[in-house]
């Protein structure tokens, strides 16, 4: 088979890690017999710098062409003036919008090797194996009005969180879905007893959970949900929520595996099927890491577990998806670590280092 992705490496530690993403996706292609090419583009501040946007139009055009979107990371201090026109963050945004990606997908899952690589009790994070599901491209950060302005008495900034019955009804289905292919429990979190906007959330989830008998449900505060997430976060299985509120709910459970170099994520136009076709864009949960940048010491693991991911849901290569989270695990078993999940006795590897071990057992 043939696959057609859109490379873009980014900012800061994003080409570094996106090296050794293609590495390990080109093994995959090698031992199954397929044909993948890459594209090349620029996003974020390398973007800026060049062409005084985040993302052009020839770029989201390439992307839209492909089968489906790598992406290393964005930002870094030298484009972090508040007070500019133009921010690397805009090029993320942009290609949510442009390429209708408003399901973000995060596994959560706690590899009994790393147990004591997190500052949590391992009592408390082990069996961890969770989803969340994350409305993209509505709420908070996209709502209208969105300004910063001067008054008499000072100034004054505004954000709407603005949802639609079509956005929540889409991004729950999402959810109920991955909860049946699970084990079949849904949290739903919002903030329905202060917002409107959830008030009407929670009213769609109950009326979706009749097509979804099979799913166990259970509505719950944001702000109890981030206390649950430290308290007992094997109760778990997929969490459902809105933009802002996932923003930070996926940071704080990226922290039960001990690190964010661990963690994937998938961003999609489609309510995915294991072994399907659903266009996305698929990235690591960290962000840029500026101070890491160029010293081979970043952990790439998310990036390939991304991949992993894209093979699973945009690609229908299950198979490989497979030998990749094996390889990964058999690599941390015999003891390697990068800086970020180092523990004593264990022999520390760069990037580098990392992604070839991968890619070669893969292959």
């Amino acid at each position: 088979m043939k696959f057609s992705i859109a490379l873009l490496p980014g900012d800061g530690v994003g080409p570094e890690v996106a090296t050794e993403g293609v590495k390990v996706l080109e093994a995959v292609g090698k031992r199954f017999g397929h044909e993948i090419s890459f594209h090349h583009g620029d996003i974020g501040g390398i973007a800026i710098d060049k062409y005084g946007v985040a993302l052009t139009k020839e770029t989201l055009a390439m992307c839209q062409r492909c089968d489906a979107v790598l992406l290393g990371a964005v930002g870094g201090p030298k484009w972090d003036d508040p007070r500019a026109k133009v921010r690397p963050e805009d090029g993320l945004l942009g290609l949510r919008k442009g390429l209708r990606l408003f399901a973000n997908l995060r596994p959560v899952k706690v590899l009994p090797m790393l147990i004591d690589s997190t500052t949590l009790k391992p009592e408390a994070i082990r069996g961890v194996d969770l989803m969340i599901v994350r409305e993209l491209t509505g709420g908070i950060y996209f709502g209208r009005p969105k300004k910063q302005w001067q008054t008499a008495r000072g100034r004054k900034a505004v954000d709407s969180m603005l949802y639609s019955e079509r956005e929540i009804a889409r991004i729950l289905r999402v959810g109920f879905e991955m909860a049946r292919s699970r084990r079949k429990k849904l949290d739903s979190v919002d903030k329905a007893n202060v917002l409107e906007s959830s008030r009407l959330w929670r009213q769609l989830a109950i009326e979706l959970s009749q097509d979804y008998p099979d799913v166990e449900v259970q509505h719950m505060l944001v702000d109890a949900c981030a206390m649950r997430l430290i308290q007992r976060p094997a109760d778990f299985d997929v969490i459902v929520t809105g933009n802002m509120f996932g923003d930070i709910l996926t940071d704080e459970a990226s922290m039960l595996a001990g690190s964010m170099g661990m963690l994937p994520s998938a961003s999609l136009a489609g309510v995915p099927k294991v072994g399907g076709k659903t266009f996305g864009m698929y990235e690591p949960i960290h962000g840029s890491a500026p101070r890491r940048a160029g010293q081979n010491i970043a952990n790439p693991i998310a990036m390939i577990m991304s991949v992993a991911m894209m093979l699973r849901y945009s690609m229908g290569l299950v198979e490989g998806a497979q030998a990749i989270e094996k390889v990964v695990s058999d690599v941390l078993e015999q003891g390697y670590r990068t800086y970020d999940i180092m523990e004593e006795g264990k022999t520390q590897v760069g990037t580098r280092e990392m992604g070839e071990l991968i890619a070669g057992m893969v292959t």
